[in-house]
């Protein structure tokens, strides 16, 4: 499937290249924000009794980066940006008497459809495709399955001044829930009088993570600033 899609895609961005009346490439890092992740207690039977909580447990977020190349093809006040990032994420759930961090490590490929509403601001939107290079829960044996999906929506508004541009987009991913039981070690030390069995034994996580990213990019080469540029012809 994948193997099949490669060649679609050159043969499109090729043809856009050909018709697209400015274009540019170039490198965009930034700072995300993750969203989403849940863990549901379930109560364990341990010497016929029900202990362990039930509770369900969202996370805390913490900041995270992201790095990667873009390019884009202007036709008119239209254009598409095909990008490629390498997202890092991270968010903490704090389970009764343990915390777990939760990481996630996917590159996404998003193909954005973009228009100028005025003057340097653009806006987007368009689907994109994620790989999880590696997911995480600390304090699980589990593999974890971070979603069930590739697929994702993607949507922001960019400013741009000369070869730099600033971008704020919200990522959603497009999985469905897929709720995987995992386990979760109590071996950590218990104080303040906190019983292990207060705690979390059994679970079901759901791992789907949603992004808002703010990056700056700057364009390695422009057309609109470089009058020599050939016209017509593949640039691949």
């Amino acid at each position: 499937m994948k193997k099949s899609i490669l060649p679609i895609l050159f043969f499109f961005l090729c043809f856009s290249f050909t018709q697209a009346q400015e274009f540019s490439f170039g490198l965009k890092g930034g700072l995300n924000y993750a969203m989403g992740g849940e863990i549901v207690g379930l109560q364990s039977l341990v010497d016929t009794e029900l202990v362990y909580s039930s509770d369900t447990f969202n996370p805390e977020s913490s900041i995270g980066f992201h790095g990667g190349a873009f390019i884009e093809m202007r036709f008119g006040n239209f254009f598409i940006r095909p990008e490629a990032l390498y997202i890092s994420s991270e968010t903490e759930f704090t389970l009764v008497n343990i915390t777990s961090s939760y990481t996630v490590d996917q590159l996404t490929i998003p193909l954005l459809v973009g228009y100028n509403v005025y003057g340097p601001i653009d806006v987007y939107a368009g689907p994109a495709y994620n790989n999880i290079i590696e997911g995480n829960l600390e304090g699980t044996a589990n593999a974890i399955v971070v979603q069930n999906s590739p697929l994702a929506a993607q949507a922001g508004i960019k400013a741009g001044v000369g070869r730099f541009e600033l971008d704020l987009r919200y990522s959603r991913s497009l999985a469905s829930e897929d709720l995987q039981e995992i386990n979760v070690s109590n071996d950590s030390t218990i104080s303040g009088g906190v019983s292990e069995r207060d705690g979390v034994n059994r679970a079901n996580f759901d791992g789907r993570l949603h992004h808002v990213l703010l990056s700056l990019s700057f364009k390695l080469f422009d057309s609109s600033a470089n009058p020599r540029r050939r016209s017509g012809g593949c640039y691949f």
